[in-house]
């Protein structure tokens, strides 16, 4: 080969720009342009429509699989602002619609940030052969549409409109995705878990594809983590174990919710900031080490365990446990290019210390229900 076909200058060298980077790397902004991208798109969609509840501007989301292979965004809340006039409360529609990273992000704990790649409602618009954008508010409806991300037009107002909110309407486009099939379990899996980690959410998912047997789902949880735990069947103790604590020395909140079942099995979901942290981190070795600290000094203390006999280890107590454990953080910290394992160093000290306190209470206060516990722990540890 020559040095010649070896030569690498800026001639070689294609600039992208806005949405069209989208449109040629796909799998960049959504994971991949398979059935994960593909529900990846609909999360991005819904992402902005939870956070209007969660910053108290809207009470419900309705999700819809439209018969069409669309998919309906529809929010109640006050409705984004139309327009490049300025309404005082965040970038207009049509810049988050077409620029990626439209608006620095909030500190929000509170928010969802839940995509692993960036761009949000710009993303999904690129990624979709048409999408319409309706909005009511200060009494006007107005209507926005877009081929591939391109405007089709200017924002139209259509007329009077009383109540309020956005719905965002899209179809994925069949020259990016390999499949336009969605699975209406893993969304409902999807929404059904930030349903429970935040119990403020009230959304319905709706699929409407098949006119002969339509489904429609309600997720509220208004007791978070322990709703979810509750749910699980063949508890070994009544009580589910739950509790939320803040702390300022890892600038976030910690919530927590277990119980050991008649099972063999151990369900441990850790999620930080809403995302699921299937790699683990700093929050599920706390909660680990606040467990074993906790029946290991309660064990001893009421002679369950010898002088002589080794502490319980983390890995010994998951037999039967289910358990949740979810921290929201000012500012989270991955480890990964999945971001699905969480760094921040000062977390797992405050959450082994937040566990050892709230279950250390619970053993004492209910001594029968703990030395149910034990009997099953002592049982799995037992060589």
């Amino acid at each position: 080969m020559s040095e010649e076909s070896h030569t690498y200058d800026a001639s070689v060298i294609v600039v992208l720009e806005g949405l069209e980077a989208v449109r040629k790397r796909p799998g960049m902004y959504v994971g991949s342009v398979g059935e994960r991208g593909l529900h990846h798109l609909v999360l991005d969609a819904a992402e902005r429509a939870l956070n209007e509840i969660l910053g108290g501007t809207a009470s419900r989301v309705e999700i819809t699989l439209t018969a069409d292979g669309g998919v309906r965004v529809a929010d109640d809340g006050t409705g984004l602002a139309v327009g490049y006039a300025g309404h005082g409360d965040g970038p207009p529609l049509e810049s988050r619609l077409t620029e990626l990273w439209c608006g620095a992000p909030p500190a929000d704990r509170r928010l969802l940030s839940g995509g692993n790649f960036g761009g949000g409602m710009a993303v999904v618009n690129a990624l979709s052969s048409r999408l319409t954008a309706e909005v009511c508010r200060d009494g006007a409806r107005w209507v926005l549409e877009y081929e591939q991300g391109v405007p089709v037009g200017v924002p139209a107002r259509t007329g009077p409109a009383e109540a309020t909110g956005t719905v965002i309407t899209f179809r994925p486009d069949a020259e990016i995705f390999e499949t336009l099939e969605l699975s209406f379990d893993t969304l409902a899996a999807r929404f059904r878990e930030l349903s429970f980690l935040n119990r403020e959410l009230d959304i319905t998912l709706a699929d409407d594809r098949d006119p002969a047997a339509p489904r429609t789902v309600r997720f509220r949880f208004p007791g978070g983590p322990r709703d979810y735990v509750a749910q699980q069947s063949a508890p070994l103790h009544p009580d589910v174990i739950s509790f939320e604590r803040e702390y300022a020395e890892m600038e976030g909140t910690v919530e927590v919710a277990l119980r050991w079942c008649d099972s063999s099995d151990e369900r441990i979901a850790s999620y930080a900031n809403s995302r699921p942290t299937t790699g683990g981190g700093t929050h599920e070795l706390g909660f680990r080490d606040g467990l074993a600290a906790a029946l290991t000094a309660y064990a001893q203390e009421h002679r369950l365990l010898s002088p002589s006999d080794p502490d319980f280890t983390p890995t010994q107590l998951g037999a039967g446990l289910t358990a949740v454990v979810s921290v929201k953080l000012d500012r989270p910290e991955y480890e990964g290019a999945t971001r699905d394992r969480l760094g921040n160093g000062p977390v797992r000290t405050c959450v082994t210390e937040a566990v050892r306190d709230h279950l250390t209470a619970w053993l004492r206060a209910n001594p029968a229900q703990a030395t149910a516990v034990l009997a099953r722990v002592s049982t799995a540890a037992r060589p």
